[in-house]
């Protein structure tokens, strides 16, 4: 066994989860199961993969920054529920 009752017990305590007695039998079986095939994968043979963040060829799919004229202040504050001059006006929030 990989991983104790104890050590689930610990962990869940760090993460201020209370497990029942059930609970802490069924994680301690799922982590120690988890745990056991992560060691299956370590006996793979991983010479000459390179390592990858996606799966399949990624490209960036935002454009170009453009410069480009702006919408204006009166279209900008056309919807605004409140407004000071050429600004938003919001509810104060420091006193």
């Amino acid at each position: 066994m990989k991983i104790t009752r104890q050590e689930v017990e610990h962990v869940a305590r760090l993460a201020r989860l209370e497990l029942t007695e059930q609970e802490a039998d069924t994680f301690t079986g799922q982590l120690d199961a988890i745990l056991a095939y992560v060691d299956t994968l370590k006996e793979l043979n991983t010479d000459g993969i390179i390592p990858t963040a996606h799966a399949v060829p990624m490209e960036n799919a935002f454009r170009e920054d453009e410069v480009q004229p702006s919408i204006g202040v009166e279209n900008a504050l056309a919807n605004a529920p409140a407004r000071a001059e050429s600004f938003f006006r919001v509810p104060k929030v420091i006193e």
